[in-house]
């Protein structure tokens, strides 16, 4: 006999705006107890230093945390100067110390390098796995590895703010996998001094906004119930507003939901404008809900992740 899975099945979007101190596995966790959830995950990993967008994945929005997650990113970050921390955060242990402070205008010069796609070298404490073990374990055992660069897509970054010499605020709008902490490291060290992140925020991650985000005191307020913190989920295909839709009739719908493929021909007229015919992807609407996520690709469409049962 199946075991029954605890809680209720809930499939949707939570957007937590995270609190300072706890990770993001803690958050996840506190959200699915809260909704009494049976599966939860969450879109895009934020430090325990960092407050902001958390969405959580509850159900079937969990089969599209992988495109939540290659949507862009806004965050406010502050670099204070002068100290170098192992953690690359106000939360390490001092590593190097500079009595320099860059000028606006150093800080300024600095940034394009910055722009672009870029080559950064992660944080040692970072979950990146190194034959089979995790940066942050072996960092924290006093062996930090030696992390290779890797690629990453950096759209906009700007100085905001002065409010100290010690001090420059930040906005950054960026791709998958840019880590805030490094950004701010070399930038100090392109300043010709040292620095580290002592605030951070995320303001945005894809189509989730910083106003529709929940606190986890609201969350966590005893006056709520499941059923009425269920109010604060928004539907599954929330996190899929920027892929274009494609409808499909019924017919249709249960031919792509049982793997087949169909022919781009039948689909004429129908084919929205901004998707890309090569290799693009699109959100399969039937019956007024999406079905899937497909991709068009030599002449067909082709399933790629089915998000509900077809029936």
């Amino acid at each position: 006999m199946a075991r029954q899975k605890r809680g209720r099945k809930i499939d949707g979007w939570l957007i937590l705006d995270k609190p300072q101190g706890i990770t993001s596995t803690q958050a996840v966790n506190k959200v699915k107890r809260a909704l009494d959830a049976q599966k939860a995950g969450h879109g895009g990993t934020l430090d325990p230093l960092a407050t902001g967008i958390l969405p959580i994945a509850l159900g079937n929005a969990t089969k599209t945390v992988p495109y939540v997650m290659d949507g862009s990113k806004r965050y406010h970050f502050t670099i204070t100067f002068g100290e170098a921390r192992d953690t690359d955060d106000a939360e390490g242990a001092v590593t190097a110390t500079s009595d320099v402070r860059p000028t606006d205008e150093e800080i300024r010069a600095a940034l394009p390098a910055f722009r672009g796609l870029i080559m950064q070298i992660p944080p040692a404490f970072s979950a990146i796995k190194v034959e089979g073990e995790r940066a942050y374990d072996l960092a924290r055992a006093g062996a930090p590895p030696d992390l290779p660069p890797r690629p990453a897509q950096v759209d906009r970054f700007e100085l905001i703010g002065r409010p100290h010499p010690d001090i420059a605020e930040f906005e950054v709008e960026s791709g998958k996998g840019v880590y805030m902490r490094s950004l701010a490291r070399d930038l100090a060290r392109a300043c010709g001094t040292v620095g580290h992140i002592s605030v951070l925020r995320r303001l945005r991650v894809g189509p989730f906004l910083e106003n529709m985000a929940v606190s986890l005191d609201n969350l966590l307020d005893p006056a709520h119930t499941p059923h009425t913190l269920a109010e604060l989920v928004r539907p599954l295909e929330t996190a899929l507003d920027d892929i274009p839709a494609l409808a499909l009739t019924a017919s249709e719908a249960h031919a792509l939901s049982q793997g087949q493929a169909i022919s781009l021909v039948d689909l004429m007229g129908r084919i929205p404008d901004e998707a890309n015919p090569d290799e693009g992807l699109v959100r399969v609407l039937a019956v007024g809900r999406v079905l899937a996520l497909a991709r068009l690709s030599e002449g067909w469409l082709k399933p790629e992740r089915l998000l509900q049962q077809f029936s």
